[in-house]
């Protein structure tokens, strides 16, 4: 899926909706609130972060709620693309496999700090970090690899343009009236 830090509030409520279904609309609303809060921080202009994201194409084209809330997520995710602190690009399928298979990770690394870096692995039921040098390495050396591997942030533009423009109406989705 599209990293909580680039998601729209209706895709992010989405996501809530679908993949925890037992969630109450209130349940939902505090959810999209958190993870819209971190992205307001992330994305202030006084902030100096940096933000390097691969997509693979999958969460492109799996539609979240519904055609509309994908189009909107995917037209944010070409604008967030030229902001100057703000690098994404996409691992389309016909790359093949990719160290990126086994899950979504965040690398964070902060200037004034000794340290290699903290690798987060954000999970339904809790939170993971990786601290230890020869993790944090890992993980670098998977996302360098990545980078390499996916389109260059011109040619990922172009793509998701493209991925939206493919996307279906919503009456000719499975299950959706």
């Amino acid at each position: 899926m599209i990293p909580g830090l680039l998601q729209t509030p209706a895709y992010a409520a989405a996501v809530v909706a679908e993949t925890i279904p037992q969630s109450t609309a209130e349940q939902i609303a505090v959810r999209r609130e958190v993870r819209l809060r971190r992205q307001s921080r992330a994305h202030h202009p006084a902030r100096c972060l940096r933000l390097w994201v691969v997509l693979d194409e999958s969460a492109l084209r799996r539609v979240v709620g519904s055609p509309q809330i994908m189009r909107e997520q995917l037209e944010f995710l070409n604008r967030l693309g030229t902001q100057p602190h703000v690098t994404v690009q996409v691992r389309p399928h016909s790359a093949g496999a990719h160290p990126g298979l086994s899950g979504q990770f965040s690398i964070l690394a902060f200037p004034d700090a000794s340290e290699a870096g903290t690798v987060y692995l954000g999970r339904f039921t809790s939170d993971l970090y990786l601290e230890k040098r020869f993790d944090v390495q890992h993980f670098s050396a998977r996302f360098d690899r990545l980078r390499s591997q996916a389109l260059k942030p011109e040619r990922t533009c172009c793509f998701i343009t493209c991925a939206a423009e493919e996307l279906p109406a919503a009456a000719s989705l499975p299950g959706r009236a």
